[in-house]
């Protein structure tokens, strides 16, 4: 396996089990049983940064985005989504991994543990503590992997958690009332504030030369109200996968088949997951509509 990566065994939780049953097909990496990874030939998302093509580049965050939608509508928030936890394979299919933090949404009012997810990629309700958050935490992941995507280099490599907490404040602005309240009341921030920057610089500035198409991607994960940050379904609705007259769906399709073929040739009769959904609507089964951002993971 590749360094940085790893796959989560069945017994480890129930989100891995529930998205490796053979009628949940998608962009995801798990263990199957006994114990053969089915992903090894992948390369992590991290070691090829400086090297992702600007065409790549919006295949990666589209076929992402389908892997995360396909875990939301699994009732499952990742909760550590970054580049090491993103496979990228030679024929250029994405695979999400490593389902450690993953949980199962159960129900509104729920509280969990805040100690989630790697810093640099981590939401700001849970850089303050709150104990009580959703899907959104997995849109901010995913528009700071974004961002890195673009120049190479993290977004906000914070050295703590006030370090991050002023980094995304010195680009954002101050955090959201209910935020604020959370940190003053955190204990383990007792007698700590978050500095004032000297000065700001904006998404729009350090991102001076992006096209306002992504520049929008990216600032609709990047809202410090997690209520505000659009979800993955709107997200791919966006102009951005829309320009270039280039269908994202179908080239997603194209590079699943070439990826199924070349596993059947390797391996004849071993069961693979799908590569990828079929359209901009993962194929999950139904299940009871549920209302935006309000259901949380089960205490853990």
């Amino acid at each position: 396996m590749v360094s940085g990566c790893r796959t989560i065994p069945f017994s480890q939780g129930s989100a891995a089990e529930t998205l490796a049953a053979p009628e949940n097909k998608g962009a995801v990496a798990v263990r199957d049983r006994p114990k053969v990874t089915r992903v090894t030939r992948g390369f992590c998302l991290s070691l090829v940064l400086c090297r992702v093509p600007e065409a790549q580049l919006k295949s990666i965050v589209w076929q992402t985005l389908q892997a995360v939608n396909f875990c939301h509508k699994h009732n499952c928030i990742h909760r550590d989504v970054k580049p090491e936890n993103i496979l990228l394979t030679k024929t250029g299919v994405i695979k999400l991994c490593d389902f450690g933090f993953a949980r199962i949404l159960t129900g509104p009012e729920d509280e969990y543990t805040d100690y989630v997810a790697t810093r640099w990629y981590r939401a700001p309700e849970l850089l303050v503590g709150d104990t009580q958050y959703g899907p959104p935490v997995d849109m901010w992941a995913l528009g700071c992997v974004f961002a890195e995507l673009l120049n190479g280099n993290p977004l906000w490599p914070g050295k703590s958690d006030v370090d991050q907490l002023y980094l995304i404040r010195k680009t954002l602005g101050d955090l959201i009332p209910r935020h604020q309240q959370v940190f003053r009341s955190n204990v383990f921030f007792s007698g700590v504030s978050i500095p004032e920057p000297d000065t700001t610089e904006p998404l729009e500035k350090r991102f001076h030369g992006m096209s306002l198409y992504a520049l929008q991607v990216m600032k609709s994960c990047l809202v410090m109200d997690p209520s505000l940050r659009l979800s993955c379904e709107e997200l791919l609705e966006l102009p951005y996968f829309l320009e270039d007259g280039v269908n994202w769906g179908r080239e997603g399709e194209r590079l699943g088949r070439r990826h199924d073929k070349g596993s059947r040739r390797r391996q004849p009769g071993a069961q693979y997951l799908p590569q990828l959904p079929n359209s901009n609507i993962s194929p999950a089964p139904d299940v009871k509509k549920q209302v935006k951002h309000k259901y949380h993971l089960p205490n853990i």
